[in-house]
């Protein structure tokens, strides 16, 4: 039987408890053998020491982040309790949800938010190219460019590349106004975002300016090598056979790649055939080549959008066992 209290001096015991201890009792909840005491500012847990241990990262995560951030969302709490989001066990990679990828702007640390991000950082380390594939919210993207980032700011790398399709959900880039850059900017927002949140603002422009940071549209990649370079592919499931093969070929002499994309939210037209599904049939198997899903799981935008995810591709799943049952039908 082993024993431990928290103390929590210097925040409002609400915060962790929450209104009537309603999320004390969630995390009593998956942990039904171990004791709880609430006294005023302390909490007493008793139980089996494997499972001390796992309450102690996870109320410990949670009096940080209110000592830190002050009153914890609801989401944010959820976030915490999820299992996958606890630190890794003995054996698994040490990359905990405390890890500190990169310091920010404005003093934001970047960490790893869930089993995958963390999949994708140990993944990073130890091949030259890393598949990251997954829904949407998962941050696979973000996770991405902070690994890339880090690498600029520790020397390991002299440029960052960031490129992505010019496809989007049906729309033709010739049909957009404005110039090139004015029509490539909304495919690369979410790599700008992304970029703001870990270099201060004008260090960034200086960086694009001189093209250490550069960011292109796929197409552009075309008879280039990338040498000494973090390339990131972003929404690769939007680029065809070809400029899937086209892009693979660029990655030059101490370079680095991710590739990240959802494999079931393809917008190419329909007799157009996706290269990330080509790639993840013929190249997992490579040495050095990485390959990381991410589920539903992951997602750590708001809770309802991982409901939203399961409830489409249920809808997906039921149209495509009608479409092989009608075909078929056809058959006989």
């Amino acid at each position: 039987m082993t024993e431990h209290i928290f103390s929590l001096q210097n925040i409002s015991p609400l915060e962790v408890y929450g209104v009537n201890d309603t999320r004390l009792r969630q995390i009593q909840s998956d942990f039904p053998e171990v004791r709880f005491v609430a006294r005023g500012e302390d909490l007493k847990i008793s139980g089996e020491e494997e499972k001390i241990e796992q309450l102690k990262a996870i109320i410990g995560a949670l009096i940080e982040e209110v000592s830190r951030k002050g009153p914890l969302s609801e989401n944010r709490f959820l976030e915490i309790l999820q299992p996958d989001n606890r630190p890794a066990q003995q054996g698994d990679e040490k990359i905990g949800p405390d890890t500190v990828i990169l310091h920010g702007s404005g003093g934001l640390l970047i960490k790893a938010r869930n089993k995958g991000q963390r999949q994708i950082v140990a993944s990073a380390n130890k091949n030259d190219i890393v598949f990251a594939i997954g829904p949407a919210g998962t941050g696979k993207t973000y996770m991405a460019v902070a690994l890339a980032v880090k690498a600029l700011k520790e020397k390991q790398v002299k440029r960052i590349v960031l490129s992505r399709p010019a496809v989007d959900a049906g729309e033709s880039l010739g049909f957009l106004p404005g110039d090139m850059k004015e029509k490539v900017d909304p495919y690369l927002r979410p790599l700008y975002d992304a970029l703001g949140d870990m270099i201060h603002s004008e260090k960034l422009k200086y960086y694009l300016e001189n093209n250490t940071i550069e960011i292109v549209p796929l197409a552009y990649m075309r008879g280039r090598t990338l040498n000494n370079a973090f390339v990131i592919v972003d929404e690769a499931q939007n680029a065809t056979e070809m400029q899937f093969k086209m892009l693979l070929t660029r990655l030059g002499e101490y370079s680095r790649m991710i590739i990240t994309g959802d494999d079931s939210q393809i917008d190419l037209p329909p007799k157009v055939r996706s290269g990330l599904k080509q790639a993840l049939r013929i190249l997992p198997e490579i040495d050095g080549i990485g390959l990381i899903r991410m589920h539903t799981a992951d997602v750590i935008r708001h809770k309802l959008v991982k409901d939203i995810i399961k409830a489409y591709n249920k809808e997906d799943k039921r149209k495509t066992e009608k479409a092989e049952k009608a075909e078929k039908s056809e058959k006989k």
